[in-house]
């Protein structure tokens, strides 16, 4: 024990014989000098202040929502919804990554793992090796990988399909609100200081298909033909640019943390500091955003009309009593289409219908913070429906205009996945807001 007090006792010794700083405070050296982006298809969003709620007077909305002064940090937000082949890019990453398991374990793992670091240190867990390209035709390879396939039993017409029930995405995240509960900390340092003794009890563990729910265009609605969404809305070419459906909140909180892994992979390849995480955004954040910073505005386009002056529709949406077509979309339409808010966000009003992080309260308002307002709450699967409850804005091409309001909310179940339903990621900025040289 004395032994390890004089080692101790001699790491700031040596230190402090360094002459570097002459003995002055000069803060720690060596530091890496960052330089701001945008993350690629996502505008910024600068912090201030806005009007949180209804934009009109209406006595039975305002059970749900009152109207809130409320400030919100600078971010960054998806110019569109995230579509069917951005999500495609994770379904493949999680494809490939699957592959590359079976492969390492059955053909080569050199090829397919690396299973030592750049001091040729054993990793206590390979890793994947991303160089190697997997060859899907090679006969080695179609042996191994026949078990991602689905079975000669379950094909049609003797097609062969990858088995989409497979496709299950594993990741970790850190609970910092149970992190951050004093009651919980079990570790005395002295002078009152609490902290854990076992940082391990909060990093949660998550398995999860990513699969989009591509029936979901037929169960959401009872004696409507929509076999045809199903068959080819999120693989096939032609709606690419679609905004994806069928994603439940639970899997596009997946996606939000397979992005900011992806991205920090390569930011931390290049040796460079990482960058905030990809999440769902607030509703506090996904209203200011729609607002297109006009104050009181109904509408992202702001006025208090759904059309513009030539009487055409500013959003896909239902219509008078049900002319789907009136707009120019019949189901959902491409991301882009319509004007952008002020902001330049497309479709914040209509096609579909956006998650976002919050967990729905009717009372919610009432109790939070004016500073970046929110409100979560991690539903555990066994818990009553009632508290699987998540906040969903914006409408959808199915709802009717009363929806598109930037300040309506109404919510669905976190496990639930509908035709109508998508997202899009948020990013907290980095440091002061732009063209801030104070």
């Amino acid at each position: 024990m004395k032994r390890i007090f004089w080692i101790l006792l001699a790491i700031p010794l040596i230190y402090s014989c360094g002459n570097s700083g002459k003995g002055q405070l000069i803060g720690a050296q060596g530091r890496p000098t960052w330089y701001d982006f945008d993350p690629y298809g996502m505008l910024y969003i600068p912090m201030g202040s806005f009007q949180m709620g209804p934009r009109d007077q209406d006595m039975p909305y305002s059970l749900t929502a009152q109207t809130k002064t409320v400030s919100v940090q600078a971010f960054y937000i998806d110019e569109t919804e995230i579509t069917n082949n951005e999500y495609r890019q994770f379904v493949e990453y999680v494809r490939d990554s699957i592959a590359r398991r079976i492969l390492g374990e059955n053909v080569s793992e050199e090829d397919y793992f690396i299973t030592q670091n750049g001091f040729g240190e054993d990793l206590d867990e390979p890793e994947l090796n991303w160089d190697t390209k997997i060859k899907w035709n090679a006969d080695d390879v179609r042996e191994a990988l026949e078990e991602m396939f689905y079975q000669p039993s379950e094909r049609l017409n003797k097609r062969k399909q990858f088995d989409i029930r497979k496709f299950n995405y594993e990741y970790y995240w850190i609970d910092l609100k149970e992190a951050a509960r004093k009651s919980g900390r079990d570790l005395d340092l002295g002078n009152g200081i609490m902290w854990h003794s076992d940082r391990s009890k909060f990093i949660k563990k998550e398995v999860i298909n990513i699969y989009p729910d591509t029936l979901a265009w037929i169960s959401d609605f009872t004696y409507s033909f929509n076999e045809p969404m199903t068959n080819m809305y999120f693989w096939h070419p032609a709606y690419d640019e679609y905004p994806v459906v069928g994603i439940s909140w639970r899997q596009a909180r997946a996606f939000c943390r397979w992005r900011t892994e992806y991205l920090n992979s390569y930011i931390e390849g290049n040796g460079e500091p990482i960058v905030q995480d990809f999440r769902l955004p607030s509703e506090m954040e996904w209203e200011y955003a729609a607002s297109g910073g006009l104050d009181l505005s109904p509408y992202p386009w702001g006025g208090p009309y759904i059309r513009n002056s030539r009487g055409c529709f500013l959003g896909n949406f239902k219509p008078l009593r049900g002319n789907y077509i009136d707009d120019g979309g019949f189901h959902t339409v491409k991301v882009t289409s319509y004007s952008p808010n002020d902001f330049g966000l497309y479709c914040m009003a209509g096609n579909v219908a956006e998650w976002t992080s919050n967990a729905f309260d009717e009372s919610a308002y009432s109790f939070m913070h004016d500073l970046n307002t929110d409100y979560q709450y991690e539903a555990k699967d066994s818990e009553a429906s009632v508290m699987k409850r998540k906040v969903i804005r914006g409408g959808s091409w199915k709802d009717v205009g009363y929806y598109l309001q930037v300040g309506t909310r109404t919510y669905e179940y976190q496990d639930t996945a509908k035709c109508y339903i998508g997202f899009r990621c948020v990013m907290t900025y980095l440091g002061r807001a732009k063209g801030d040289d104070i």
